[in-house]
C-alpha cells in the first residue's frame, strides 16, 4: 500500500491557536449593541420578584435610573422600558397618561442619565383590563380603534424623552398613525423601532409573567404572526418600513433565525432581534441544574443572532454580559 494521501488544504490552519482564531472571527458582537428590557412597578403593591425569570426585577420609578447609569456604566447603550402600572382598565388609559409608570421612568432616566438611549414600548396589553394589545369591542380587538390609542401613546412617550419608540401591538397601520402623530406634535426627529415580524410565540410566557400582561380570555394569534409563516413576515416588516419605521424588530430570535438572515438580505434597515423571556428563562433553568455553561451558551446564542444578520440584539442577559466582559477586560471571570 502505498502513502495516505495528505489534504492539500487545512482550514485547521486558522484554528491553531485563540490568537488565529480570534483573527480570523467572521461574526463579532459588542456590549453597545445589545439592549436591555427593563419592567418599571408604579408602586409597591407589586412585587419586584419574577421567579421565572432570575436575575430580573421590577423596579420602582425612583429606582430605575441607578439601573440605567449602572448599565450606561457598564458599556450598555440602549434600555428598552415596560410598564406596570397599579390601576388597569379598558381603555389602558395608563399607556398614555401624562403621569404613567414609563413616562415617569423616562423623565427620571432622562434627568440622571442623559446620554442613555430611551425605547419605549408602544403596547396596550399592561395597561388593560383584558391583558389585550388593542381595545376589545364586541369581543374582537378592534384594529383601528386601538390605532389611535397607539398613536396617543407614542407621543405621550417621545413628550417625556423617549428616543425610540417601539409598537409592539400587531396593528395594521399603526406605524403609519404614529408617525404622523408624532410629526404633528414635533417629534420629527423621534424614531420608530417597529416589532414588524412578532410572532404569535410559546416563547414569551415568563414576558406575561413579569409584566402581568397575559390576555385574561382568548389568545393573539388573531393579530400577532403564525410562527409557520415567513414569506408573510416579509411583508409585514415591507409594510411597516413602507409606512415609516426606522427599523424592524424580529421577536423571537432563535427559532427564527431564518427569519433573521431573510430579512437582513431583503431590507437595507437596521435590524433588531428580541432574544425574548423564554430563551432567558431556558437558559437560566439550564446553568443552575448544571448543564450548560451559561457564559459559554449566552456567547454562542449572541453570535448566531449576529451572524443571521441582525444589528441590534434585545436581551435579557444584557447586564450579565456587560458584566462578565467588564471581568474579561480586567483579566477575571
Amino acid at each position: 500500500m502505498g502513502e495516505t494521501p495528505r489534504p492539500a488544504r487545512r482550514p485547521r490552519r486558522l484554528r491553531r491557536t485563540p490568537g488565529l482564531r480570534e483573527l480570523f472571527r467572521e461574526t463579532r458582537w459588542d456590549v453597545a449593541q445589545l439592549v436591555q428590557p427593563l419592567f418599571v412597578r408604579e408602586d409597591d403593591r407589586i412585587d419586584s420578584q419574577v421567579p421565572s425569570m432570575p436575575g430580573i426585577r421590577r423596579l420602582k420609578v425612583e429606582e430605575v435610573a441607578a439601573e440605567a447609569s449602572g448599565l450606561e456604566e457598564l458599556g450598555v447603550k440602549a434600555v428598552l422600558l415596560f410598564g406596570l402600572p397599579t390601576q388597569k382598565d379598558d381603555l389602558a388609559s395608563g399607556a398614555y397618561a401624562d403621569r404613567g409608570v414609563v413616562q415617569q421612568a423616562l423623565r427620571t432616566i432622562r434627568q440622571e442619565v442623559p446620554d442613555l438611549v430611551l425605547m419605549a414600548d408602544v403596547c396596550l396589553c399592561e395597561y388593560t383590563d383584558h391583558g389585550h394589545c388593542g381595545l376589545v369591542v364586541d369581543g374582537r380587538v378592534d384594529n383601528d380603534a386601538s390605532v389611535g390609542l397607539l398613536a396617543r401613546t407614542a407621543v405621550s412617550l417621545a413628550r417625556a424623552g423617549a428616543d425610540v419608540v417601539a409598537p409592539s401591538a400587531m396593528m395594521d397601520g399603526q406605524v403609519l398613525a404614529i408617525r404622523v402623530a408624532l410629526d404633528l406634535d414635533g417629534f420629527r426627529d423621534t424614531i420608530i423601532m417597529a416589532y414588524a415580524a412578532k410572532h404569535a410565540s410559546a416563547f414569551y410566557g415568563p414576558f406575561r409573567d413579569a409584566a402581568e400582561s397575559a390576555p385574561r380570555s382568548g389568545d393573539r394569534r388573531g393579530y400577532q404572526m403564525d410562527p409557520a409563516n415567513a414569506r408573510e413576515a416579509m411583508r409585514e416588516i415591507a409594510l411597516d418600513v413602507e409606512e415609516g419605521a426606522d427599523l424592524v424588530i424580529v421577536k423571537p430570535a432563535l427559532a427564527y433565525l431564518d427569519v433573521i438572515r431573510t430579512a437582513r438580505e431583503r431590507f437595507d434597515v437596521p435590524l433588531a432581534a428580541y432574544s425574548v423571556s423564554g430563551e432567558y428563562a431556558m437558559v437560566k433553568a439550564a446553568s443552575k441544574a448544571g448543564w450548560i455553561d451559561e457564559r459559554a451558551v449566552v456567547g454562542e446564542i449572541l453570535t448566531a443572532i449576529r451572524r443571521a444578520g441582525a444589528d441590534l440584539v434585545i436581551t435579557y442577559h444584557a447586564r450579565q454580559v456587560a458584566e462578565w466582559e467588564r471581568g474579561r477586560a480586567h483579566g477575571t471571570r
